[in-house]
């Protein structure tokens, strides 16, 4: 059973930074795409970046491009969002989601496993 664990969320000012990981047991790290997906209050989820399997393939929503860094270590079973020049905007659920199929996922729905999130706030 795949199972997915975020952890990095919390508290930070606006213009701060916060890093968040996600590790993924259960089946071979290197067999999913991978994103950060966030909801904020009211709002649906939405794709923040995804990476491909072999991390040679990035996707980021306009509005985070040049200040979020989405990476992955196969080694370590983990992913990573490096979130800078936050904003308060940004505040939001942060999920962590894997992907086994063949093309990159650009949708929330096309995602098989989640985490179960971490809250970002960002103040103003």
């Amino acid at each position: 059973q795949v199972q997915l664990v975020e952890s990095g969320g919390g508290l930070v000012q606006a213009g701060g930074s916060l890093r968040l990981s996600c590790v993924l047991s259960g089946r071979p790290f290197s067999n999913f795409h991978m994103g950060w997906i966030r909801q904020a209050p009211g709002k649906e989820r939405a794709i923040v970046a995804l990476i491909g399997r072999s991390g040679g393939n990035t996707y980021y929503t306009d509005s985070v491009k040049g200040r979020f860094t989405i990476s992955r270590d196969n080694a370590k079973n983990t992913l990573y969002l490096q979130m800078d020049s936050l904003k308060p905007e940004d505040t939001a659920v942060y999920y962590c989601a894997a992907d086994s199929g063949y093309t990159l996922p650009y949708r929330a729905s096309d995602y098989d496993y989640w985490g179960q999130g971490t809250q970002v706030t960002v103040s103003s």
